[in-house]
């Protein structure tokens, strides 16, 4: 296990490094986003993804997400994109939005009890993009023991996560405390499933028949 200062360009270079070649590894790493710290791994490595579970304390049918670090790589995750997916990824990413898709059948992956959805996010953080275009999409998900308070400094996702994760880059405090706000487009309308750092309002600049549940949690990755 090792700590990575990202805010020191020479110490970035080896520590983005070495996060990529641990994930191509199998082995679990945490990076900074635009919203929280994530734990992640390679998306398409089961025993990975079985380890982030396990570091997490999370249950299956809690489903993980998929970051990229393309909006082209949406279309090779998805089985149909909705016009209305293709909006909000043009709007908002890279950004603090994830969209939940159909995924494509031919995907040999297992993220959980996911009912044949994938849901699909691109963060503004140059770390993490970094990392996600050498290793591919990565399954990720708050870098915090479930139950636990999410971790806005890598140095909080090391107390929690301890040598789960074989790599930490550190960013710098958490630039927003509020995750990712995630939009279900598998129904007959876009439904906010979860508010976060992008607000009703902006949403249905794009989508206008944005479905909005009376109450929903900001709780997650």
């Amino acid at each position: 296990m090792k700590l990575y200062d990202c805010r020191n360009p020479a110490e970035r270079d080896s520590g983005t490094a070495a996060a990529v070649a641990a994930a191509r590894r199998g082995d679990l790493v945490v990076m900074p986003t635009d919203t929280l710290y994530g734990l992640g791994c390679d998306a398409f490595k089961k025993h990975a993804v079985k380890a982030l579970f396990r570091a997490k304390d999370r249950n299956r049918d809690m489903p993980l997400i998929v970051m990229v670090g393309s909006r082209k790589t949406l279309d090779g995750l998805a089985y149909r994109l909705p016009k209305p997916a293709r909006a909000l990824a043009d709007a908002f990413w890279p950004g603090a939005l994830t969209i939940i898709v159909e995924h494509a059948k031919s995907l040999d992956w297992d993220l959980g009890e996911t009912g044949g959805t994938v849901a699909v996010r691109m963060p503004l953080h140059p770390v993490a993009l970094e990392v996600l275009r050498e290793v591919g999409p990565m399954a990720v998900t708050s870098a915090n023991k479930s139950s636990q308070p999410p971790a806005v400094t890598a140095e909080q996702a090391q107390e929690q996560l301890g040598y789960s994760a074989r790599v930490y880059l550190d960013g710098g405090p958490s630039p927003a405390a509020l995750p990712s706000t995630i939009v279900d487009l598998t129904t007959s309308q876009p439904e906010l499933l979860r508010a976060g750092s992008i607000g009703v309002d902006r949403l249905r600049e794009v989508v206008p028949d944005l479905v909005v549940p009376e109450s929903e949690s900001v709780t997650g990755a």
